[in-house]
């Protein structure tokens, strides 16, 4: 029987909905009307955008240009959230050579058991002995390699029909949703944005159609190798514009005409190294906690007689 919360709770959650209510109901009154004057740095970058980026989106010329600096520090600032999010959720390092103690042990365990250990061993549970297979490799067609998903909690291959037939109708529009936010010069975007799009699309597919649709992809040395490339070629575009210009993520690349692809010199350039940073780091992130899973042991497996029989040799 689910207990309910206690009423505190209950006051404490309407309390702090109330004050967030409040807080943007504020803001949205005090928000500027449109014959309102545009503050002084919003000014200079409108008047800056066009002739000196041949850009006509000031959004694109703030994020990549003017202020670039700053995204490159948030989009670092994902990377280091990305290495932290796999350094929790890695599985336990597997020991070769002559480092196989746990397995010696196991085996010295079993067979000071007996007919016991035998009974418990025939008797595991299929979730465990499916998590073993995938560990070995054996599992997901044989083909050696694990996915960063391949252990998720869901075992159906893929939902119904009802779904996957929505998701095939949705997934062609958000993979050009996410290519015109990266290649619209003229439409506030960028490889953020157009990044997370296109992570979610690779979400999608893995929700409708199951780990098998996404598995060649969505693999741990593909995914960082591409989420490095993107990170190096930030840097590189960087320090060329510190060689060539004198400043870094200076603009050392021709403008181009506006209302184009290659208008804003390195701006789209950045934002095409961004998108693969961001949608990358995305999807290891969240991979990642998808396949952590809880470690089996026998003592998990019913083997609890074993473990209070071994405590009370010890005790003796």
């Amino acid at each position: 029987m689910t207990v309910p919360p206690p009423p505190r709770r209950r006051v404490a959650a309407a309390v702090l909905v109330a004050g967030t209510a409040v807080c943007l109901a504020v803001a949205f009154i005090d928000l500027p009307r449109e014959g309102a004057d545009l503050p002084g740095i919003a000014r200079d970058a409108m008047i800056q955008a066009l002739p000196e980026w041949h850009h006509t989106e000031v959004v694109s010329t703030l994020v990549y240009g003017t202020r670039g600096f700053d995204t490159l520090g948030e989009t670092f600032l994902l990377l280091a959230a990305v290495v932290g999010v796999v350094v929790v959720c890695r599985g336990r390092e597997h020991r070769r050579v002559f480092l196989q103690e746990e397995r010696l042990g196991r085996r010295e365990q079993e067979e000071a058991r007996g007919p016991a250990g035998e009974r418990s061993r025939r008797t595991r549970h299929p979730r465990t002995e499916h998590a073993e297979e995938i560990e070995q490799g054996r599992a997901g067609g044989g083909d050696g390699e694990r996915g960063i998903g391949a252990r998720g909690p869901v075992s159906e291959a893929a939902m119904t029909v009802v779904v996957r037939t929505g998701a095939r109708a949705v997934l062609p529009l958000l993979t050009v949703a996410g290519a015109f936010l990266l290649l619209s010069p003229w439409a506030p975007g960028g490889g953020f944005p157009a990044g997370a799009v296109l992570s979610g699309v690779v979400l999608l597919t893995y929700a409708a159609f199951g780990y098998r649709a996404v598995r060649r992809l969505v693999r741990p040395g593909l995914l960082e190798a591409v989420e490095m490339a993107g990170a190096a070629a930030i840097i590189v575009l960087g320090f060329l514009g510190l060689v060539l210009e004198g400043s870094f993520l200076a603009n050392w690349l021709g403008l181009g005409t506006p209302h184009t692809v290659h208008a804003g010199g390195i701006l789209q350039v950045f934002s095409a190294s961004e998108v693969l940073e961001v949608s990358t780091g995305l999807l290891i992130v969240v991979f990642s906690l998808l396949a952590m899973e809880r470690e089996w042991t026998e003592e998990d497996e019913g083997g609890g007689d074993a473990e209070r029989d071994g405590r009370e040799e010890d005790v003796r």
